[in-house]
């Protein structure tokens, strides 16, 4: 959120026009490589005349939000020895900041950083048959707020892999630490320094729950903006591992989320980067993949992405798109293998990811046609590399 630059950012910036319903999001047009200035005195929203560019002329107020794939630290307590999470923690010079140390640049530069938090922040005992089980000592949310993590999604099928205690000790502890969460106890909000209030929703989609969020919706999101929320962002976990694109069910879901008032959808589960959708002027990522992901040390697909979306909020409490970037990322700092800290690719691995995306929106536009109305939904499991050995990711 706000401190200051410390070092340029090289992100890549795609504007498009939110106008039309269903509206194809090409990813192709690479614009040019832009470096930030390095300043050293000013906040990052600072003019240099110290006046805040946030706040508009005419009145308005420009609002920055970046969303993140699957956070996943620590380990499974079931199992004896150091974690692969707490072997790369022991050979870090940054201790606990390390995960997100090379991201945290951008996360400062914004309003609000939510990411999909995917564990459990306890010392109990696991309290799942499950394969696989995540947790991490309290302490360990140092690795959210060093990287002015402001919220997270509380919303998938490991957060009650200790059980209630377990969750509720996650949830004591991201309280404590000033972390905003959403999921099933709730909605949660967060109010910017500019006097923006953001409202949160977080649900997950398995064992037959989306009929209960298709009743909840819309009251849900209306709650939100009854208690002063300009802008109301929802996450899913949803959809199957692995898959690049969403599944028949999940594309009309997404879709009547913003129908029933959503500013914006973020969808996490697959591991995979998959489409975005440009809806009735408003964007749907059907997952943004993995981010900081220990459940794996070899993972076969390491893309992934910073979402990043500026809003402009009018006074009357109105909002409307500004503009988006993607900032492409690697899920670890080295090439085959992962070291748990996601690190923003250079310009030819960025264009190569682009390139992935784009061609997973034409997959996708082929499967659905913009109005919903279109052939039956064809399911691509697969896009990119085939895997020489079986890898399993953990089912996050």
């Amino acid at each position: 959120m706000l401190k200051h630059f410390t070092a340029a950012l090289a992100a890549l910036f795609f504007l498009f026009p939110l106008s039309a319903v269903g509206e194809s999001l090409d990813l192709s047009q690479l614009g040019a490589i832009e470096e930030a200035e390095h300043w050293e005195e000013r906040a990052w929203y600072q003019r240099e005349d110290g006046s805040d560019w946030r706040v508009q002329d005419d009145g308005s107020v420009i609002v920055t939000l970046s969303a993140t794939g699957d956070v996943t630290i620590g380990g499974d307590t079931r199992k004896r020895g150091q974690s692969i999470f707490d072997k790369q923690l022991a050979q870090e010079p940054l201790g606990l900041d390390f995960p997100l140390s090379n991201v945290k640049s951008i996360f400062e530069a914004d309003d609000l950083t939510l990411v999909n938090f995917e564990g459990t922040l306890t010392n109990t005992k696991s309290a799942t048959k499950n394969t696989y089980s995540f947790a991490a000592p309290p302490e360990y949310v140092q690795v959210l707020t060093s990287a002015s993590v402001e919220a997270v999604s509380l919303e998938n099928n490991h957060v009650m892999d200790h059980g209630k205690a377990g969750y509720q000790d996650t949830c004591d502890t991201l309280s404590a630490a000033g972390v905003a969460y959403s999921g099933h106890l709730g909605a949660s909000t967060f109010t910017t320094e500019t006097g923006v209030k953001i409202g949160m929703l977080a649900y997950q989609t398995f064992n037959g729950n989306y009929k209960n969020i298709y009743a909840a919706i819309e009251g849900d999101i209306k709650a939100l903006r009854d208690a002063g929320c300009a802008l109301v962002v929802v996450s899913y976990h949803w959809g199957e591992e692995k898959d690049y694109v969403p599944n028949e069910r999940q594309v009309p879901l997404g879709r009547a989320t913003i129908d029933a008032g959503a500013d914006l959808v973020i969808g996490h589960h697959s591991h995979r980067m998959n489409p975005i959708e440009v809806y009735k002027g408003k964007y749907i990522c059907y997952s943004l993949g993995n981010f900081s992901f220990a459940g794996n040390g070899r993972p076969d697909d390491m893309d992934t992405y910073i979402f990043q979306q500026r809003f402009r909020v009018y006074p009357d409490g109105t909002a409307e798109n500004a503009d988006m970037r993607i900032i492409p990322c690697s899920i670890s700092s080295q090439e085959n293998v992962n070291d748990f800290k996601p690190t923003p690719k250079d310009a030819d691995g960025a264009a190569a990811l682009l390139a992935r995306l784009d061609k997973l929106n034409a997959q996708f536009e082929k499967g659905v046609c913009q109005d919903g109305r279109g052939p039956p939904f064809r399911r691509i499991r697969r896009l990119g590399p085939t895997p020489t050995k079986r890898h399993t990711e953990a089912g996050a």
